[in-house]
C-alpha cells in the first residue's frame, strides 16, 4: 500500500529557465544572508536562491530574500526626476540637469539666509558603504551642514551609544560563530524567528548541539519566548532595573570573573554601590519578575564557562535604551565574557547596511569611527579630503529625532531625504508631517515615489535599489560583502552613488576634493585610511569578498600580504587584555541608576502598547507590501490582544477596533492571543498611518532614539465596523 506523494501528483517545482545566477547580498535585515539572483535568457531576474558555501547562511534564505528579486518590477518605482516649487502643487516631469542644479541653489539659498546648519541631510541603513563614505564627504566636506543624520537612529543609536560608553568604540565585540561555543544565552528584547531568522536557524542548530540553556527577557510571549527554557515577562521599560538586580547577586554571591575585572576594567567599586540598590527582593516589585528567578538566572550567567548575552530593538527602542546597552556590557564585563569564544555582547542590527552607516557615514563623526570632537581625527581626515580644517565642525550636530523638532521650531528650513521615510517611520507621526509643512525646500531621493513623506517634496530624485547597484554592506557580526548589479533602475532612475556625485560637481566647483566613479576604486580609498585602526579593512578589496562569500573585520593589509586566510567566523574584537578603545586600554563598569520616565497605562490609558516587525515585512512594507508573497500573510494592520481583555471590552475576532493614544488614534483588526497579557497589546508597525500615529516621542538621553516600545492606549469598539474596515483598507495603501 502506497502512502503519502507516493500515491498521488508529486509536487513540481516551476522550471524559471534560469541560465545564469549572480552573486549579491540581501537587501533586507542585517544578517547579511549571501544570495544568487537567477536571469532568464531575457535577462529579467526570476528566482533568488541562498548561497551554499557562505557561512553566514549556508544555502539558506527567509521569506523576504526567497522573494528579493520580484522587487526589481514593483510598483511604484520612480523613473523620472520631478519638481514643484510648493509641496502642494501638482508634480511637474523634469531632468536631472534642472533638478540638481534647483536642489544645489536652494541649499546654498538656504543656507546662506539662515546660516549653514539651516540644511539638514538624513540618510537611511540600506545605501551600499561606498556610497555613504561618498555621501559623508559631500556633507562634511563641501555641503557643510553639522545637522546630518540617518534613520539608523530609529534602531541602533543605542547599541553604538552603549558600546562607546562601554568599550570606548562602536564595534559589535562578536560574531554568530559564538553561538556554537556558548553555555548560556540570555536574549533581551529579541525575537529572532521574526525579525533575523537566519541567525535564528544557526543559533537553534547551535542548542541543539550543546544544549545551552535559552532565557529570553521580553514583555510579549514571542515565538522566540515559547522556544525558551526561561521567559522573563519584564515590566517594560525596567530593563536595567533587572541588569542591576543579576549584577546584585553576582557581586552578593562572589560569582564574578575578578582577575578579568582587575585586568581589564575600571569603576567596580562605583557600580558596587549603585547596585546595592537592586536586591531581589526590591527589584522584582519594579520590574515584574520575581526574586527566585532573578537570583537562578544570575547564577546560570554567571557559573557558565562562557555566556552570550544578544538584543535587539526591545532594549534599544527605550528611554533607557544605552543604558539598557551599558548593563548588558556591564554584565559581560563582570563575568569576563568579552572576547572569547561563546562569551560576547552581541547587538542584532535592524537594516541591512546599518553597520555600513555607523562605520562610513560620517553621521555621527567623520569615517571608520573617528570622532569630531577629536582634533587629530578632524586633522587627518582634511587633509585626506583636501579641505580647511576649520570647515569642519568640533563635535557632532543633531540626531534626525532632534531635527524635526528644529524644523518645528524654524531653525531648520530645509532637508534632503535620502531612502528614509520618517512619516511612516518615526513616533508621534502626526507631529512630524506638520514640521515638513514648515520646511521652505525639501528634497526626497528614493527608488519609490509613493512614500508618505514624498508629499511634502519639493523635489524627487529617482534611485536605484538594492542590486542595481555595486558596492559593499556590513551586517551584524561585522562581516562586510559585495552586491553585484543584477539589474538597472527603471527609466531615468540613477544609483545614489551617481547622484552624490553629480551634486558633488555643484559644490566642488575647484575640483579640490576627490569624488571617484567606481565603487570598487571608492572600497580601495576607503580601506588606505582604514589602516591601524580597530575597523581596518585593509587587506579587502571587492574580489576577494566576492571570493570568500563576505570578510570580517578587521582584516588588514599585513594579514594579506602573510597569506593568512580572511576570517570565516570566528574573529572577536578585544580578545587580549588591554585592547579596549579607551586610552588605557581598559573598559568601564558604569552605575545605572533608574529612572522611571516611562508613558506607563492608567486610568485613561490602561492598556501598555508593544510595536514590533513581522517575518513577511520589512520597516513600512514600501518593498514588501508590493510583493504579493510577502504582502498576502498580513495585509493589513492588525493588533494582538489578550482573549480576556477582548471578551471584557465585548470585542470578538475579526472586529475591527480603535486604539486611541495621547497623541492620536489607529483603527486595526482585533486578534485574540494569548501571546500578550492582559494589560498589554501588540501592533505590528509595518502599516503606515497607524501605529507610529499612537507611539512617543519620548527619546533616550544618550542615544536620542526614541521610546517605541512603552507607550500607553486605550481601546475603543467600533459600531460601524464597514466604515472601520474602510479606514483599514486606506491605512495599508500607499
Amino acid at each position: 500500500m502506497l502512502f503519502g506523494r507516493t500515491s498521488k501528483n508529486p509536487i513540481k517545482i516551476a522550471d524559471k529557465a534560469v541560465v545564469e545566477w549572480k552573486y549579491a547580498t540581501c537587501g533586507y535585515c542585517s544578517t547579511g544572508c549571501s544570495i544568487e539572483v537567477g536571469l532568464n535568457n531575457a535577462g529579467k531576474a526570476v528566482s533568488s536562491r541562498g548561497v551554499a558555501d557562505a557561512d553566514v547562511n549556508r544555502g539558506k534564505l527567509c521569506l523576504k530574500g526567497i522573494f528579493e528579486h520580484e522587487l526589481f518590477d514593483s510598483a511604484g518605482r520612480g523613473k523620472v526626476p520631478k519638481y514643484r516649487k510648493h509641496w502642494h502643487d501638482e508634480w511637474k516631469t523634469s531632468d536631472w540637469d534642472s533638478t540638481l542644479d534647483t536642489t544645489h541653489d536652494e541649499i546654498r539659498r538656504i543656507q546662506q539666509t539662515y546660516g549653514r546648519d539651516a540644511f539638514a541631510i538624513i540618510s537611511t541603513g540600506q545605501l551600499l558603504t561606498e556610497e555613504f563614505y561618498t555621501l559623508g564627504k559631500l556633507t562634511r566636506g563641501l555641503i557643510g551642514t553639522n545637522n546630518y543624520d540617518g534613520n539608523t537612529t530609529l534602531c541602533m543609536a543605542s547599541a553604538v551609544s552603549g558600546y562607546k560608553r562601554s568599550f570606548g568604540s562602536d564595534g559589535p565585540p562578536g560574531c554568530y560563530e559564538d553561538f556554537e561555543h556558548t553555555d548560556c544565552l540570555i536574549a533581551w528584547g529579541s525575537n529572532l524567528p521574526e525579525q533575523h531568522p537566519i541567525i535564528y536557524w544557526r543559533m537553534k542548530e547551535a542548542q541543539e548541539k550543546r544544549g545551552f540553556p535559552l532565557i529570553v527577557v521580553d514583555p510579549r510571549v514571542t515565538m522566540l519566548a515559547q522556544f525558551a527554557d526561561i521567559h522573563l515577562p519584564i515590566t517594560p521599560g525596567t530593563d536595567v532595573v533587572l541588569q542591576n538586580s543579576m549584577m546584585y547577586v553576582i557581586l552578593d554571591e562572589g560569582l564574578q570573573d575578578t582577575r578579568y575585572i582587575e585586568a581589564n576594567t575600571n569603576g567596580l567599586e562605583e557600580l558596587r554601590a549603585e547596585v546595592s540598590h537592586y536586591d531581589p527582593t526590591t527589584a522584582a516589585k519594579i520590574c515584574g519578575i520575581d526574586e527566585d528567578t532573578i537570583r537562578s538566572v544570575a547564577r546560570l550567567y554567571a557559573n557558565a564557562e562562557a555566556a552570550m548575552q544578544i538584543w535587539t530593538m526591545g532594549i534599544n527602542q527605550s528611554t533607557h535604551g544605552s543604558d539598557g546597552v551599558v548593563g548588558i556590557n556591564n554584565l559581560s564585563l563582570l563575568c569576563g565574557n568579552i572576547g572569547k569564544p561563546g562569551g560576547t555582547s552581541l547587538s542584532i542590527t535592524g537594516q541591512c547596511n546599518a553597520m555600513g552607516t555607523r562605520e562610513w557615514s560620517s553621521c555621527s563623526g567623520l569615517p571608520n569611527y573617528r570622532q569630531l570632537e577629536n582634533a587629530q581625527d578632524r586633522k587627518d581626515i582634511s587633509e585626506f579630503w583636501n579641505i580647511d580644517e576649520d570647515f569642519l565642525p568640533q563635535k557632532r550636530g543633531m540626531f534626525q529625532t532632534d531635527i524635526y523638532h528644529a524644523i518645528e521650531a524654524g531653525l531648520i528650513k530645509g532637508l534632503w531625504l535620502i531612502a528614509t521615510n520618517p512619516l511612516s517611520s518615526l513616533p508621534n507621526s502626526e507631529r512630524v508631517r506638520r514640521a515638513m509643512q514648515k520646511l521652505e525646500f525639501c528634497v526626497v531621493q528614493d527608488c519609490y515615489e509613493d512614500t508618505e513623506s514624498a508629499q511634502y517634496a519639493n523635489v524627487f530624485l529617482p534611485a536605484g535599489t538594492w542590486a542595481e547597484k555595486e558596492g559593499v554592506m556590513t551586517n551584524t557580526e561585522r562581516r562586510i560583502n559585495l552586491i553585484n548589479p543584477i539589474a538597472t533602475p527603471p527609466g531615468d532612475a540613477k544609483a545614489d552613488l551617481w547622484v552624490f556625485n553629480q551634486m558633488a560637481k555643484r559644490f566642488n566647483t575647484d575640483g579640490k576634493v576627490s569624488f571617484p566613479d567606481k565603487a570598487a576604486d571608492i572600497f580601495l580609498e576607503m580601506a588606505s585610511i582604514s589602516k591601524g585602526r580597530l575597523a581596518d579593512i585593509s587587506g579587502m578589496s571587492h574580489a576577494l569578498l566576492e571570493q570568500h562569500r563576505g570578510i570580517q573585520w578587521p582584516y588588514t593589509e599585513q594579514q594579506l600580504n602573510d597569506k593568512q586566510p580572511p576570517p570565516q567566523g570566528g574573529k572577536r574584537l578585544y580578545t587580549e587584555d588591554g585592547t579596549f578603545r579607551y586610552a588605557d586600554g581598559r573598559a568601564k563598569l558604569i552605575p545605572l541608576p533608574f529612572i522611571d520616565n516611562n508613558e506607563v497605562p492608567d486610568e485613561k490609558f490602561p492598556i501598555w502598547l508593544n510595536t514590533g516587525r513581522l517575518i513577511e515585512h520589512w520597516h513600512g512594507r514600501t518593498k514588501t507590501g508590493k510583493i504579493g508573497n510577502n504582502n498576502k500573510y498580513s495585509p493589513i494592520p492588525f493588533v494582538e490582544i489578550n482573549p480576556d481583555l477582548a471578551a471584557e471590552l465585548g470585542i470578538q475576532r475579526g472586529e475591527y477596533i480603535r486604539l486611541v493614544s495621547r497623541r492620536s488614534d489607529a483603527v486595526v483588526m482585533a486578534t485574540p492571543t494569548h501571546r500578550v497579557p492582559k494589560n498589554m497589546v501588540f501592533l505590528p508597525f509595518h502599516f503606515h498611518d497607524c501605529a507610529n500615529r499612537l507611539t512617543l516621542g519620548l527619546l533616550d538621553p544618550h542615544s536620542r532614539q526614541p521610546a517605541f516600545k512603552q507607550s500607553a492606549i486605550r481601546i475603543e469598539s467600533l459600531a460601524d465596523q464597514k466604515a472601520a474596515a474602510r479606514l483599514s483598507m486606506e491605512m495599508r495603501s500607499f
